[in-house]
């Protein structure tokens, strides 16, 4: 069974407990617990696990209230009985949603069943997990898209930024760990460092090497599952990057993020007192952490997903973008498509930066690209894939192809070989220029009335269709919901 087979069982396993009133939010979460107790058993660390609350003891008891009681009781005790620290964080003030027993057994023997290696893909576990978060940020409902980047995104600003063993990177906004989580791969892709390295230098990279902060309880529990599986032992923190445990997170070889979009309750402002221009904008502080956060040896980078209003506000977020300018050399900025994130209509951009080895003067040009105008309309039959970004690579890089990317390119910034791609979506403005226009960072999108490349749009019936699907979907649960409340 492939590992998107076992994906559709495990996800399609939630229809069971619809009426036991779980959402799929909430099923991800029940799903976390009980996977991470069956693959404790198949990935070899079941000795992490008390021995009253191992797989092999829940599938063999046949009762499904005493399973019941015993499930219950794992969730409130196991952190306590056990020492090491992923499990304790992981069932953190566990509980669960079910109601029926029935419904536990359902699950415990189902994914008892499921065999979870084959002779053509081995160890497809982390990869499932990953599906079934992905599935999760879709369901536009449960809100956990705000947790996920689109996995070509991801792959695309890892790329780019070219990760290099030996160095630490972090993401202070870390939702499911996906950037970190990409970023590993990405070496394990390119230099295969679980067989070439031993030692400390192994130690580093599976331990040390990536980390990561998450606010909300549920994200930061999949997250550490996540990592797990995925044979890391990272350290990421349950809390607030703009209070004082973000200060943690210093001397940095990169950043990788997406931080949460809006401003903080009340627009209070962050109790961080090390941030120079404190705003009730998140994304002004998250951006002042994370170009804070670098280290100033020369080589510290930095890419980082941004909301529109980040480039335009002005006040804190004029003197943000300037300080930003001063510090860092600021030599990209990519206009995102609208669409592909779970919101509707959110208009974001990616920045691309390094820090300088002063604290003046660093950019000197910054380089646009417009995947936005007149661009498709990404959704369900527009899909939104890592080949959308291969006119902007080539532009990025100075003519390196998407194709090419993950081997022939180390992460330098080339301007003369930028400056010689031809492509309307690509320009470049001098410090001086923006520095004229009350350094807004706004700017870079071509005019639409001169852009004349057929692109294809999603129909409007595909979309009534789109629209209809939400609708019935909403339908069902309103319908689940009266029937609840009797």
């Amino acid at each position: 069974m492939s590992a998107e087979e076992i994906a559709n069982k495990l996800w399609n396993l939630c229809n069971v407990l619809r009426d036991d009133g779980v959402t799929y939010h909430q099923y991800l979460n029940e799903l976390t617990y009980i996977l991470f107790l069956r693959l404790s058993e198949v990935k070899g660390f079941e000795k992490d696990i008390p021995e009253e609350y191992r797989w092999s003891k829940l599938k063999g008891i046949s009762d499904n209230k005493e399973l019941f009681d015993t499930y219950r009781d794992l969730l409130t005790n196991i952190s306590a009985k056990t020492k090491n620290a992923t499990v304790k964080e992981i069932f953190s003030n566990a509980s669960t949603t079910l109601r029926k027993p029935v419904n536990l057994k359902t699950l415990v023997t189902s994914i008892d069943a499921i065999d979870w290696y084959d002779d053509v893909e081995q160890d497809k576990i982390a990869t499932i997990y990953e599906e079934l978060l992905e599935r999760n940020a879709g369901e536009k409902k449960s809100g956990a898209g705000q947790y996920f980047t689109p996995r070509p995104l991801i792959n695309v600003m890892v790329e780019l930024m070219a990760p290099k063993l030996g160095e630490r990177w972090n993401d202070p906004a870390a939702g499911t760990f996906g950037f970190m989580i990409a970023a590993d791969q990405y070496l394990r892709d390119k230099y295969d460092y679980i067989y070439t390295l031993d030692g400390e230098a192994r130690r580093f990279q599976l331990e040390d090497a990536f980390s990561g902060c998450e606010l909300v309880e549920d994200a930061h529990r999949l997250a550490l599952m996540n990592a797990k599986l995925h044979g890391l032992e990272s350290y990421i923190a349950l809390g607030d990057t703009l209070t004082d445990l973000g200060k943690k997170f210093n001397n940095l070889d990169g950043v990788l993020a997406n931080p949460p979009f809006g401003t903080k309750q009340g627009g209070e402002k962050p109790t961080r007192d090390d941030l120079t221009f404190p705003s009730g904008n998140k994304q002004l502080n998250f951006l002042q952490h994370i170009y804070r956060s670098l280290h100033k040896k020369g080589g510290a980078r930095a890419a980082v997903v941004l909301p529109d209003n980040v480039l335009f506000e002005d006040g804190d977020g004029r003197k943000v973008r300037k300080d930003l300018m001063e510090k860092c050399k600021l030599h990209t900025i990519l206009r995102l498509p609208t669409g592909i994130f779970y919101a509707a209509g959110v208009k974001t951009n990616v920045l691309f930066f390094e820090r300088g080895q002063n604290e003046i003067g660093n950019t000197d040009k910054v380089w646009f690209y417009d995947m936005r105008t007149n661009a498709p309309s990404y959704g369900k039959r527009t899909p939104f894939t890592r080949n959308a970004f291969a006119d902007f690579v080539k532009a990025y890089t100075g003519g390196i192809t998407l194709s090419e990317l993950k081997n022939n390119y180390d992460g330098g910034i080339d301007h003369a070989r930028r400056a010689e791609v031809q492509d309307e979506r690509w320009s470049c403005l001098s410090r001086e220029e923006i520095s004229k226009k009350n350094d807004s960072l706004d700017l870079g999108l071509i005019a639409y009335a001169n852009y004349s490349s057929s692109v294809h749009t999603e129909e409007p019936i595909d979309l009534a269709r789109e629209a209809a699907d939400e609708l019935k979907a909403i339908q069902v649960e309103l319908n689940q919901i009266i029937e609840l409340l009797g």
